[in-house]
């Protein structure tokens, strides 16, 4: 006979909150796992009211949505919070920011008022910093990345060794100069190419890596030392009017919820 999860007195809840807070510095090498024990803790520490799940090991009604992968730097990841009372979204934010270590760090906070939220996630801004290579190698090869239809790369997944085309979600791909390295006796004065990167979610995932996996791949572009990545934005997908119809901008996944 299957044993039966034990009924408890569970208070329910009252109200949700969407937090978007940032991973920088050394934080970016923090796991979802990592970040996720920490907000806990946090949690914790702080007295927030939280509502808790039934069976047998109640956990606290945490979700978390489209993390960024480990190692990248982000202003843009969201969780929503599950609590028993109505709180200021505001006192909360402060509150986490505390308890939270530098570098993981909470921007704000709202209470939430429209569905779907998951939904709303549909693509992200990202800039790739490319130390030691020059803008007009990266715009040569940024050229016959977009030139191409498809571009077919490989990943290791959970699911096994996965090929997937990194071109067709890719909405935009532009390239600047980046301020040259400092020169000295830790410093090369070397050039900087920037990449700005607009990516429709899809599935499987296309990340920054996959991006530059496919500019190895059509043009071999290799940069000589590592590539610095920040996820600048995600949300809602839309037409951009002031640059163009033919252009795309990623907008704030909130605003439902302040307009509400």
């Amino acid at each position: 006979m299957a044993r039966q999860a034990p009924v408890r007195d569970v208070a329910p809840t009252v109200q949700r909150l969407r937090l978007r807070y940032a991973k920088r510095g050394r934080l970016r090498f923090t796991s979802t796992r990592d970040f996720q024990r920490a907000l806990e803790r946090a949690l914790r520490r702080t007295g927030v009211p939280m509502a808790y799940s039934q069976g047998f090991n109640p956990h606290p009604r945490i979700s978390y949505t489209n993390a960024a992968p480990t190692g990248t730097a982000s202003e843009a990841e969201y969780v929503e919070l599950a609590v028993t009372s109505i709180l200021d979204p505001e006192l909360v934010r402060t509150a986490l920011d505390a308890a939270l270590p530098p570098g993981l760090d909470v921007l704000e906070v709202v209470e939430v008022r429209a569905p779907d939220f998951a939904e709303r996630l549909q693509a992200s801004v990202w800039v790739i910093e490319l130390p030691q290579v020059e803008p007009e190698t990266a715009r040569a090869a940024v050229a016959t990345f977009l030139a191409a239809e498809t571009v077919e790369v490989q990943r290791l997944t959970k699911s096994g060794m996965r090929t997937f085309d990194a071109r067709g979600p890719v909405v935009r791909l532009d390239v600047r100069t980046g301020d040259p390295e400092p020169a000295g006796e830790t410093g090369t004065g070397a050039p900087c190419a920037i990449l700005d990167v607009v990516v429709r979610h899809v599935t499987p995932s296309v990340r920054p890596d996959d991006v530059l996996a496919a500019l190895r791949l059509v043009a071999d572009l290799v940069p000589p030392v590592p590539s610095r990545v920040t996820r600048l934005a995600q949300g809602p997908l839309v037409a951009d009017a002031s640059v163009g119809a033919a252009m795309d901008a990623v907008t704030d996944p909130l605003a439902p919820d302040r307009s509400s």
